[in-house]
């Protein structure tokens, strides 16, 4: 059986291939490999047959929204990742592809290395200023911290802890649509952790508020980075104690019990810890 440590966009999807460093450790002038980001979506060179990250200069007509950041090593080569707009065509030899939804073309190692170049472009761009006082923020050394040039208070990546349960009762799982959801689309119950909670008083909150239940015997599954734009989801497994499935009807608008035939292909979303719980606690028993 897999663990939670072998899904798409934790560090060991990228490991044999990428060395993280922080942008100040990557060499400024020797030339390297590209991520550069349209949306969701990767820029890849085909014109040398199977699809792989630009190298070399910045290619002709990618237009970065803000200045590249070096992020590490990539195949013992400096790696930069840039954003470029929606609008921002392709040059030709070039083509973009989705690493996040129900489009696998892209493998899990270029997924994983999208994901994370996302996730520092996200953190670069909403703080190059202090929450505090306004202040530009400057970078602090071989850190991705940043420090106020006015207040001088200090910065960091900020790792939003969301967890994620499976709810069992006998051989049936709960399921949930959330709202905006398609039809036929369905997850185990997650949220936010909150001031104050352990993980586990957070599953049995978020239980509680979603479908109405009351759970026990809560134990760890395994986690996973989900840089969409920058959370830790934390999975859990629960037994079913009592309650009615009732959707709060703002965030929930279905709850089912679900045996394994029953669940839909589509339940859990592609690379994601959901899917993994519910295959390998509802399908594959």
């Amino acid at each position: 059986m897999t663990t939670t440590g072998d899904l798409p966009y934790n560090n060991k999807a990228i490991t044999p291939w990428f060395s993280p460093l922080t942008p100040d450790a990557v060499p400024i002038d020797t030339p390297g490999f590209w991520a550069i980001l349209q949306g969701q979506t990767l820029l890849l060179a085909t014109s040398g047959g199977s699809p792989e990250l630009p190298h070399g200069q910045l290619p002709a007509g990618c237009l970065p929204e803000a200045e590249p950041v070096g992020i590490g090593l990539w195949q013992g080569e400096p790696l930069r990742a840039a954003r470029i707009a929606v609008d921002n065509a392709p040059p030709p030899g070039f083509e973009v592809l989705p690493f996040f939804g129900p489009d696998l073309r892209l493998d899990e190692r270029l997924a994983t290395l999208a994901g994370r170049a996302s996730q520092i472009l996200h953190w670069e761009r909403r703080n190059r200023f202090c929450s505090v006082c306004g202040g530009e923020t400057s970078r602090i050394r071989n850190t991705w911290g940043k420090r106020c040039t006015l207040c001088k208070e200090i910065h960091f990546p900020h790792i939003h802890p969301c967890v994620i349960v499976l709810v069992k009762r006998g051989d049936e799982v709960l399921l949930i649509r959330k709202a905006g959801a398609v039809p036929g689309r369905f997850s185990p119950i997650a949220g936010f952790v909150d001031f104050g909670e352990s993980l586990e008083e957070c599953v049995q909150r978020e239980v509680r508020e979603e479908a109405g239940l009351n759970i026990t015997n809560i134990r760890y599954l395994g986690s996973q980075n989900w840089p969409f734009p920058s959370q830790q989801m934390i999975g859990f497994l629960a037994d079913y104690v009592d309650g009615e499935p009732t959707p709060d009807g703002v965030e929930v608008i279905e709850t089912h019990w679900l045996k394994g035939d029953a669940i839909p292909a589509t339940s859990g979303g592609s690379r994601s810890i959901a899917r993994w719980m519910i295959e390998t606690y509802a399908i594959q028993v």
